[in-house]
């Protein structure tokens, strides 16, 4: 199951309020989820755009009111709110969905590059925090593979495209050039980085700044002479100062408030690209135009007529990996089934011999010998019959024909942890 709430569905402010500070938090949600024992597996996608809840379990409806509820508890949010906002993916549906995710086909600027490493990363927290395994990591792995295919059959990230890039566009469509101008950068993560460098494209030079001024310095040694590092401190003297402003913290808080901002005769523009926002919502200001992070998904929608057309090349390629991953999961299911049949023949060996031995009708020292022969003797029996069940298991109606077997044979394998026949 995925429970999402993104872009789509989330206006800004409900994914602030959702969205998780740092990775403290996101161990802490997870431990409790995985308090529950119909839950096994889960990790969180937390990026500016979207938070996700990806999770393994044994019962769907009670693990989306666990996941809700524990949301409410902790972020202090209705819970019938959370219920508006959410969008929840099951099963088959929830697979696609991932797959698209991973793929960067949900994607607020489809065909962006950084939502597969994103994923990934949100997946190795987990991983190493003991709350995601094999069952999530096997999901993945067709995701990744999905992705790549979709990279390389069509053109769909030919021209990278991110929030960062649509920001700098916007910037140049409204100033028609931003050469000789100097953007100022707030913050050295990818997000920073990405709008670094399209505005050095764009031909303006860049003064980056960053609480870690170490990091900030990486990038401008990375990036060349034209970037220069600012200080932290400073952030006043230079909103006020330069014309152009690109912000993308991991911050909690606004760190441009509305008592830094002075009244100047200079049309500034400013563009938030961060969650929780970097700037606060209250600044009204003559000559200054702010853009937030749905602003600049609104004007990506009208770009990319293009990556639109890929993409439905792309969605077939999801289906087809999608339909890969159940079939291999189909396949899984009749592996514990062959097993409880096995098991149940040795059982029934074990006390026809012992039935045997007490009647008199053998003696006690033929006991591992007569055995070892009748399930020799069912071993063979059922080779035939356990090669077509794994055959049967991997077609369309595999999963009735094998629930059949199971009612026949009275096999109960609702209690059986899947994952140890991976």
């Amino acid at each position: 199951m995925v429970v999402s709430f993104n872009y789509k569905q989330c206006s800004l402010e409900q994914r602030e309020s959702i969205a998780f500070k740092n990775e403290n938090e996101i161990k802490e949600f997870l431990n409790t989820l995985l308090d529950f024992d119909f839950i096994t597996e889960a990790f969180v996608i937390n990026t500016c755009n979207r938070v996700e809840i990806v999770v393994a379990s044994r019962d769907n409806f009670a693990t989306y009111h666990a996941i809700l509820g524990i949301l409410s508890k902790t972020k202090g949010i209705n819970f019938y709110s959370l219920e508006k906002s959410a969008m929840r993916y099951e099963d088959d549906e929830a697979i696609e969905h991932i797959f698209k995710v991973v793929s960067s086909l949900d994607s607020m600027v489809v065909g962006e590059a950084q939502i597969t490493g994103q994923v990934k990363d949100a997946f190795r927290l987990s991983f190493n925090n003991g709350t995601a395994g094999k069952e999530l990591n096997r999901v993945l792995s067709y995701a990744i593979k999905c992705a790549a295919e979709i990279r390389n059959s069509t053109n769909i990230s030919e021209h990278p495209v991110s929030i960062a890039s649509v920001a700098v566009a916007q910037a140049e469509d409204e100033l028609k050039s931003l050469s000789g101008m100097v953007g100022v950068v707030i913050g050295s993560g990818d997000m920073g980085k990405l709008a670094a460098k399209h505005l050095l494209r764009a031909g303006a030079d860049v003064l980056i700044v960053s609480r870690n001024k170490d990091n900030a310095q990486k990038v401008a040694n990375e990036l060349g002479e034209n970037v220069k590092v600012g200080s932290f401190e400073k952030i006043p003297i230079y909103i006020n100062k330069y014309r152009l402003l690109f912000s993308a913290t991991a911050s909690k808080e606004p760190i441009i408030t509305k008592d830094m901002v002075e009244e100047k005769n200079i049309d500034r523009l400013w563009f938030d690209m961060a969650i929780p926002r970097d700037i606060d919502n209250s600044i009204n200001v003559d000559k200054i135009k702010i853009y937030y992070i749905d602003d600049l998904q609104e004007i990506s929608k009208n770009n990319h007529a293009l990556r639109k057309e890929q993409a439905i090349i792309a969605q077939d390629i999801v289906k087809r990996y999608k339909n890969e991953f159940l079939k291999w999961l189909q396949a899984l299911s009749v592996e514990p089934v062959i097993k409880q049949m096995r098991l149940a023949i040795l059982d029934m060996v074990r006390d026809e011999v012992q039935r045997a031995i007490k009647k008199g009708f053998i003696p006690k020292e033929y006991e591992k010998n007569l055995e070892y022969f009748g399930n020799q003797l069912f071993d063979k029996f059922l080779h035939i019959p356990t090669k077509n069940m794994r055959k049967i298991s991997k077609e369309n109606e595999g999963i009735e024909m094998i629930d059949a077997i199971k009612n026949i044979f009275e096999v109960d394998t609702d209690k059986i942890d899947l994952k140890k026949y991976k």
